[in-house]
């Protein structure tokens, strides 16, 4: 479940990324100044994880973000719990089947500003070969050079058949996964 919300998270921050970026070829993520997290509740019980390798491609105009276009990508191999004995599960096939689907998926459809630096990013997130319709909200920032696109959206973690077997019982893990993500993002246009 918790992967699952990390991919959801990886897929969002893509979807913000390219909600912030002004010119394809000089927009970049910096990885080390950007996190994915997703948050479960196991047995009633807020649990976090984040997903540790995540990348974009972005083409983003701040006057025009109609025109605008994300792809993200997230390592789901990279999914971490912090605990040793959960994050060996994982990558089992009941949980992101890791060896059979590496990546986790975001393209956008659509982008649509909203006025206050903030955004609306439809797509299509793709968890384990199932793709599904999403709507990111996007809320972007500037401090001089530096952009920080940052967002907060659910999934249903069961749709992508996350937490398959004994593990689908909503009593258990909840169907709810949030993903929270912060980007940092080079090669913006002002806003």
């Amino acid at each position: 479940m918790n992967l699952i919300r990390a991919v959801s998270g990886l897929l969002l921050t893509s979807a913000i990324l390219g909600g912030s970026g002004a010119v394809l070829a000089q927009q970049k993520l910096v990885p080390a100044q950007s996190e994915i997290v997703f948050v479960s509740k196991q047995m009633g019980v807020p649990v976090e994880g984040r997903f540790k390798k995540f990348d974009a491609q972005i083409s983003f105009n701040p006057s025009k973000p109609e025109t605008s276009k994300i792809a993200f990508t997230v390592d789901t191999g990279s999914a971490t719990l912090g605990v040793p004995e959960t994050d060996a599960e994982l990558p089992k096939a009941t949980w992101f089947n890791v060896p059979k689907f590496p990546q986790a998926t975001f393209q956008s459809s659509s982008v649509k500003g909203l006025g206050a630096g903030k955004f609306e990013v439809a797509g299509k997130l793709s968890i384990k070969g199932l793709s599904r319709d999403v709507v990111v909200p996007v809320t972007l920032t500037q401090s001089g050079a530096a952009t920080t696109a940052v967002g907060t959206f659910s999934l249903k973690r069961l749709a992508f058949k996350i937490g398959e077997n004994e593990w689908s019982d909503t009593a258990m893990v909840a169907d709810d996964v949030q993903v929270k993500f912060k980007l940092a993002l080079t090669g913006v246009g002002k806003l």
